[in-house]
């Protein structure tokens, strides 16, 4: 009863915010936003009283000192308003941009996303100046997609390093930067960029009402954000792309696909996905016609690899083991001799151990990285043999399971084959090739009925559509003449026949 009539009044306290004007009193005006933020009490809330040179009136600023350029203010806002005449606010700051509101609710977002405020006695209108400077990392290499040929930039945490970095890959009129703020509590901006002439409409409202939708307290970045705009939340397959890559983006962007930003990310969200968007790297294009396709079908081999090897070799040696020559077969038994568990035990332990040297790699300290590979080694290899808890051949077979497993550099695809491993290797063990058949193609099913955003994962292979062909293998450069229709897009045709 306590906590909904606190919610109750904290309801109400929002409410009144959104009706709330700002004032003709300057007074009123720095009582209020006082009171909202705290002053006095929250240490880097500022504000700065002024007497204006143009007018004579008295103005106050208002504006969080540890999130924005202390230089700038000085500079460029607080120096021409005590100096120069003029007739409007406008015409007397030097700032780029100035927005007017009355809005008392845009007062305070825009003071919480770094902007400074300016009250004028007698006018019902604030004056909000972008001078917003939040810390963060510089431009660097990206750690999770690494490239041998091709851009190096990764994003950054700053959401206006990020434009800029497509922009300088992309100098195109038509490309669109359009915010959509979210969050109840706490307001943050989600960018949604596209190319204006080429992007699908009935796509583009889809992906804007999804975010509009949203009803939270606070999305605070990219990461939450795909988790509330995805297809299915149960769903082992994803259905959004998530890269760190510039280069990859703008590429995406160029077929008309559509990009999603966010500050506080340094990595992007593209929609709508297809299974094979998951095993294309921005490498592939920028090696020549034999080299890119070569790696893709390395890449193609590692998925298949990681996915049904350990599986395979279950039901084998469990229910098929005619399959095996002979010499082979009792190298197995021999090995195997005086291991007391089962095969299927066997093979979930060492998965499960490199899962969890694994996990416990990424966690680890960097100095304490090396410490860490050489006590798997040892709990995988050599100690785990030599006490018959495993055969050899089982870690080769894990060895060779794990390690595919990094060639598929997506994220979320890599937890999909992780997780889908287990499910196969239990198959397996249950009624061999045929309960792993039987598996594989409910797998195949589900995969077939998944949507992202309305077109199916594994277009455009199924369903067919004309496209850049540019699915399993690429064709050479310049024979990629259309973009993928299944988006239905405004210009399909990358260039004249």
């Amino acid at each position: 009863m306590v906590r909904f009539m606190q919610k109750q009044q904290n309801n109400a306290e929002q409410s009144s915010l959104k009706d709330k004007k700002v004032a003709a009193s300057l007074i009123q005006n720095m009582q209020d936003t006082k009171d909202l933020f705290g002053y006095g009490v929250n240490k880097d809330f500022s504000m700065r009283s002024i007497t204006l040179k143009s007018n004579g009136k008295k103005a106050s600023l208002f504006y969080f000192s540890s999130i924005v350029d202390g230089a700038r203010i000085n500079l460029h806002i607080i120096k021409p308003l005590l100096t120069t005449e003029g007739d409007r606010i406008k015409n007397i700051v030097s700032i780029e941009n100035i927005e007017e509101t009355s809005d008392f609710e845009k007062v305070v977002q825009n003071i919480n996303s770094g902007k400074v405020i300016l009250f004028v006695e007698g006018d019902e209108q604030a004056y909000a100046m972008d001078v917003a400077d939040f810390a963060h990392r510089p431009v660097s290499k990206a750690e999770n997609e690494v490239t041998i040929k091709g851009p190096q930039e990764a994003f950054t945490e700053s959401l206006n390093s990020n434009i800029s970095l497509i922009r300088k890959q992309l100098h195109n009129h038509s490309l669109i930067n359009e915010g959509i703020q979210v969050g109840e509590r706490s307001v943050n901006e989600v960018n949604v960029i596209y190319i204006k002439d080429l992007v699908n409409d009935d796509l583009l409202n889809n992906v804007r009402n999804r975010i509009k939708q949203i009803k939270t307290d606070n999305v605070r970045n990219l990461e939450i954000l795909e988790q509330f705009i995805e297809e299915r939340p149960y769903s082992l397959i994803p259905t959004i792309l998530y890269t760190e890559k510039p280069d990859k983006a703008t590429s995406y962007l160029e077929d008309g696909y559509v990009v999603i930003l966010m500050d506080s990310s340094s990595a992007c969200l593209i929609v709508p996905v297809t299974f094979w968007s998951f095993f294309h790297a921005p490498e592939d294009r920028y090696l020549r016609f034999f080299y890119g396709n070569f790696t893709r079908a390395i890449r193609i081999f590692c998925f298949y690899l990681t996915l049904m090897i350990s599986a395979t070799y279950v039901a084998i040696s469990n229910f098929h083991s005619e399959m095996i020559p002979p010499d082979l077969l009792l190298a197995i038994t021999a090995s195997r001799e005086r291991v007391p568990f089962p095969l299927i035990i066997e093979v979930l332990m060492m998965e499960i151990a490199f899962e969890l040297i694994r996990e416990a790699g990424l966690r680890i300290p960097n100095a304490l990285g090396p410490t860490i590979g050489i006590v798997g080694a040892l709990i995988l290899g050599q100690a785990a043999v030599e006490a018959n808890i495993i055969s050899p051949i089982i870690v080769i077979v894990a060895a060779l399971s794990g390690l595919s497993s990094f060639a598929v550099a997506d994220l979320n695809m890599n937890f999909t084959i992780r997780l889908m491993r287990f499910i196969f290797i239990l198959a397996a063990g249950t009624y061999g090739m045929l309960s792993l058949t039987g598996a594989f193609l409910l797998f195949l099913m589900y995969a077939a009925s998944v949507k992202s955003f309305g077109v199916s994962f594994f277009s455009p292979m199924s369903p067919h559509f004309m496209s850049s062909e540019d699915t399993v293998f690429r064709k050479t450069v310049k024979k990629e003449i259309f973009r993928p229709t299944f988006l239905h897009l405004k210009d399909i045709q990358k260039k004249p026949k």
